[in-house]
Parts: C-alpha cells; sequence; structure tokens
C-alpha cells in the first residue's frame, strides 16, 4: 500500500486542525470546569456542533453514508488522521458527531437495520438529535467469551420480553441517551453462535432502570458516562429486531471492527499530546544542576515512545486501508493487531509521561492519569488482549515444512 496520506485526506485534515485550533481548543478549559460539576453537555456544545456541520466536518466516522445522510463521506484511512486530531481531547470527537458508542451503533444500524428502523433510530444519531448505547457486557458471566451472554430475550406473542442485567454500558448513563441496542439469548437450544439476537430497546421502557453510574479506576467518562442497567419484564415489539433472530452475533461484529479502530486511531492522537508535554514539563524543570530533558534516561523515554507511536500508526494506517479494500470481514487480522498493539503502547507512553511530571500527572491538571486509564480499559473493553492474541495466532499461517527436514537448518547425519 501507499503510506501517504492522498492530497484529498491531506486537505480533510488541514480543514479539520484548523477547526479544532480555532473553535474546540480554546473551549477546553471551560469544558473541564462545566463536567466538574454538571453531568450535561456544557452550553456551547450545540454550537460548535452547528459550526462543524456548517464547516462540512459531520460524521466523518461513516464511510458507508447514504446520499440522503447528512455527513462527509471519508474512507476509513482518510478519517484516521482526522481522528487523531479529536482525540487530543477527549471530548472533541463529539463536536463532530464521532463519539463513541454511537458511531459504531450507528454503523451497525447501517448495515442491518430495516427502512423503518433507519427512519426511527439512524437519523436521530445521525442529526445528533439524540445519544445511544450497546447493551453486551455483563457483571454475572465472563464477557469476554461473548456467547456466555445470559440476558434472556423471549419472544411472547409479538414482543419480546427482556430479564438481564448489563453494566459497563458507554454512554447508557448519558441524560440523553435514548435506547441502546441489547444483545441477549432469543433461542437457548439454537448453535453456539446462534442462540443471540440484538434488539432497539428505549430507555424509558418500562423495567429498563439505570442502577448506577460507574467510573473506570476513578475516571468518569463525561462524553458517554459508563451505566449499570437492569431489565426486568421489558416489553419489546418484534419490530425492534435489529437484523433477524439469532443474528446477534453478526450484528455485534459489524459494529466492533469500526469501534476498535475509531478508538486505537483517537489514542494515537492523545499519544501525540502526551509526548509533546512530556517535551515541554522536561524543559522547563530542572533538578540537580540541570533541566530535565538533558538527562539521557529523559531523552530515551521521550525516543522509545516516538518509535512506538510511529509503529502503532503505520499499524492503523494499514488496517484502515484493509477495512477500505476488504471490508469487516477481510481487515480481523489487522484490527487486533491493533486493538493489542495501541492501548499498551498508550500505556507505556502514559506512564513515562506521568514519570516526568511527577506528582502532577497523577492529579486533574492533566490528561496523563485518564489517558494511562484510559489505555487499560482498552486492554479489556472490546476484546480483551488475551482473546486478540488468540485469534492472531489462529491467523497464523502453518509452514509447510517439519524442523527435521527444514531446508533453514543444518542437516542432521543419518
Amino acid at each position: 500500500m501507499d503510506f501517504d496520506l492522498s492530497g484529498r485526506s491531506e486537505q480533510w485534515r488541514g480543514r479539520l486542525q484548523a477547526f479544532f485550533d480555532r473553535e474546540v481548543l480554546p473551549r477546553h478549559r471551560a469544558w473541564l470546569e462545566h463536567v466538574a460539576a454538571n453531568p450535561d453537555a456544557p452550553p456551547f456544545m450545540a454550537d460548535l456542533q452547528q459550526k462543524a456541520r456548517a464547516a462540512g466536518l459531520w460524521n466523518l466516522g461513516l464511510p458507508e453514508l447514504a446520499s440522503d445522510e447528512p455527513g462527509t463521506r471519508l474512507s476509513n484511512l482518510e478519517y484516521a488522521p482526522l481522528a487523531e486530531i479529536m482525540g487530543r481531547l477527549f471530548w472533541a470527537p463529539e463536536v463532530f458527531n464521532c463519539q463513541a458508542p454511537d458511531v459504531p451503533n450507528m454503523i451497525a444500524l447501517q448495515n442491518c437495520a430495516t427502512p423503518e428502523q433507519k427512519a426511527r433510530w439512524l437519523r436521530p444519531l445521525l442529526e445528533a438529535q439524540t445519544r445511544s448505547a450497546f447493551g453486551m457486557t455483563e457483571p454475572d458471566v465472563a464477557s469476554s467469551d461473548a456467547t456466555n451472554i445470559a440476558t434472556r430475550m423471549e419472544r411472547n406473542g409479538s414482543d419480546y420480553v427482556i430479564n438481564g442485567r448489563k453494566w459497563f454500558i458507554t454512554g447508557a448513563a448519558h441524560p440523553r441517551c435514548s435506547f441502546l441496542i441489547v444483545m441477549g439469548v432469543s433461542n437457548s437450544d439454537a448453535d453456539r453462535t446462534g442462540r443471540h439476537s440484538c434488539i432497539m430497546v428505549p430507555m424509558d421502557a418500562p423495567g429498563v432502570r439505570l442502577v448506577r453510574r460507574l467510573s473506570w479506576m476513578g475516571c468518569q467518562d463525561h462524553v458517554a458516562p459508563i451505566g449499570e442497567l437492569t431489565f426486568e419484564n421489558v416489553r419489546v415489539p418484534a419490530e425492534n429486531l435489529l437484523g433477524a433472530e439469532g443474528d446477534g452475533f453478526k450484528v455485534a461484529q459489524v459494529r466492533l471492527g469500526p469501534a476498535r479502530i475509531h478508538h486505537c486511531m483517537r489514542s494515537i492522537g492523545l499519544c501525540e499530546l502526551l509526548i509533546e508535554l512530556m517535551m515541554v514539563r522536561a524543559m522547563e524543570r530542572s533538578t540537580f544542576g540541570r533541566t530535565i530533558i538533558q538527562y539521557d534516561t529523559v531523552q530515551r523515554w521521550i525516543a522509545e515512545s516516538r518509535v512506538e507511536l510511529e509503529q502503532a500508526r503505520l499499524l492503523a494506517y494499514r488496517c484502515a486501508w484493509r477495512l477500505d479494500q476488504s471490508g469487516h470481514h477481510g481487515a480481523w487480522r489487522d484490527v487486533s493487531l491493533i486493538k493489542v498493539a495501541v492501548p499498551a503502547m498508550l500505556q507505556r507512553i502514559a506512564d513515562r509521561a506521568m514519570q516526568v511530571f511527577g506528582a502532577m500527572g497523577g492529579s486533574e491538571d492533566t490528561p496523563i492519569h485518564q489517558a494511562l486509564a484510559w489505555g487499560r480499559l482498552l486492554r479489556i473493553g472490546d476484546g480483551p488482549d488475551e482473546v486478540h492474541l488468540r485469534q492472531i495466532f489462529r491467523m497464523e499461517p502453518t509452514p509447510s515444512w517439519s524442523i527435521a527436514n527444514s531446508p533453514y537448518l543444518a542437516a542432521h547425519p543419518a
């Protein structure tokens, strides 16, 4: 593949960077002040979204937009450097309607929903009129094996009746979240990957209860607050079923590929910021008669961070290119590779940045502790490292020769 960005991609990157510098970054301190005391979005968010849409910077992460759907049709590879820019601030993607979990939910709806479902559920997301969530993880089973998902979806006349418990559901605690896609067992007698289905459940449906808002390692997700939910005899029309009954895994996989790569793209942008913070902090602080940046150890930390970041970026770009060339099913190996590599890189770089900053790195004054926690979360969310490593190993080709007859080894005497 050609690793250089196209002229079109460079143009879009320039447009987004200019908007980010002019409209988004100057409001970051006001955003921090607002979310420290309020659960909802700051009052300037709607205005920023309006400006972004007017500038043509809207729904950038949806390469399959229909002609009548609002947004900018970019390929995955064209979107990658834009996601990096947004990743420098945890809240920036919301300005452009590019935030998780709404974007992967939109992709699932684009690929699996009926025209009627798209009008009811997809269109409001495309217009940023509502927010959504995806209910998969459960507290009582090991959700790293998604076939363990135990929430029940039982057909009753023209409805499904849902009973179960979900937690660590990104976006479920958002005050504007109006529905979530729930994955549950619809046929316990079917084969292992055909037992589950996905269905749209309104948050205000009787029996849906937000148990609590969750944090991760003490950090709150202010863009898509994490929730724990219970479903007690929740009755939902069968017409809300997303895809056919038993297609739960197909729906989940359609949304998980983009979700994983978008997280990684944004994490690369966050790591760029961490390296910049390390550089400036190390130049401004002195110990034992010289600036911190003059120490070999600190220079090595920054250099190693740059090496790891550039490697990860190339992996992410290749994955995006594969998605464009072969679709979700042709890029699974690449998605697993970046899903393992990027969060581990983010953790290492955030750890170095925290060491350079000292105590300040663990405070609310910097994004470093959130970056460290986010990297750790990504090693669990959307499939833990171990699941992806297992998948990578399974796709590793076996050589045609044995050790005894390998042409690369010396011959043994008879």
